[in-house]
């Protein structure tokens, strides 16, 4: 991770060491890109923290941002509980499951999870996606409404490897454990988006999907939800239960026990 101002140096380089990162300080941006081994830089400066490919070619810098963009417009607009993601985790009336998101990525579906009124444990393995989200959610709380601090405060975030960290808990870690694995997707597919253009280069692939399946379905209390590109096979391992399709995803759905038992109650 890289700082461009002494006045962002000691923030930067606590959230280097708490992301399990190199720092260094730099004048320029460009000074810090000339001497990257590598196709990105993890840069912090007035904005907070951006991923800058070193290559223009590639296009801008990556940034979380949960109070504005495509986030916030899916929290005014994105159709509620009739999302797909809604009906794959099981909400209803009366039922709103703790989650735990073993994939969180940029923390997308964590807080629309967040925003139906789950509660929702995100992991994250990879240090540099870590130090975005991690600044992303720190951003947020700054700034936030009073609405959406009420949403923010219904995510928290974990460092960690989901496989390792589920095998050394207590079974039923939450109500619905939630897998967005990384699918080698074809180059016509959706890594035309700069954000899974940058993820494939920077985090690969997920080739441990299976035993992260495995792990879940231990560690679940109600349901282990998947998901997928719509036309990618299932993750070898057990049978799912059913399939939700939408027009490029599929939420693929491991049912461990009826979820009616949580109606009314504050999971």
């Amino acid at each position: 991770m890289a700082s461009l101002s002494s006045a962002c140096a000691a923030a930067a380089e606590g959230m280097a060491q708490d992301s399990g990162l190199p720092f260094v300080e730099a004048g320029s941006l460009e000074e810090a890109l000339s001497n990257v081994v590598g196709q990105y830089l993890l840069v912090y400066d007035d904005g907070g923290v951006a991923l800058y490919p070193v290559s223009k070619k590639e296009g801008g810098a990556v940034r979380v941002d949960f109070l504005q963009g495509k986030s916030d417009h899916r929290r005014k607009h994105g159709g509620g509980s009739g999302q797909l993601i809604a009906k794959a985790v099981g909400l209803k009336t009366g039922i709103r499951p703790s989650v735990f998101d073993a994939t969180a990525g940029l923390g997308q579906d964590a807080f629309v999870l967040a925003t139906l009124g789950c509660t929702v444990l995100a992991a994250e393995r990879s240090p540099v996606v870590y130090a975005l989200l991690n600044d992303g959610l720190r951003r947020a709380r700054l700034q936030a409404q009073p609405d959406q601090m009420d949403i923010l405060d219904r995510i928290t975030l974990l460092s960690a490897n989901a496989v390792s960290w589920l095998n050394a808990q207590t079974p039923a870690v939450a109500d619905v454990i939630y897998l967005d694995p990384m699918f080698p997707a074809r180059e016509k597919s959706s890594l035309v988006k700069k954000e899974m253009r940058y993820f494939k280069n920077v985090v690969g692939a997920d080739a441990d999907s299976s035993e992260l399946l495995t792990a879940a379905l231990a560690k679940a209390k109600y349901r282990v939800v998947v998901k997928r590109p719509r036309l990618a096979p299932c993750i070898d391992g057990a049978q799912r239960t059913l399939a939700i399709e939408g027009k490029s995803s599929r939420y693929d759905i491991y049912a461990l026990k009826s979820m009616d038992e949580l109606k009314g109650k504050d999971s």
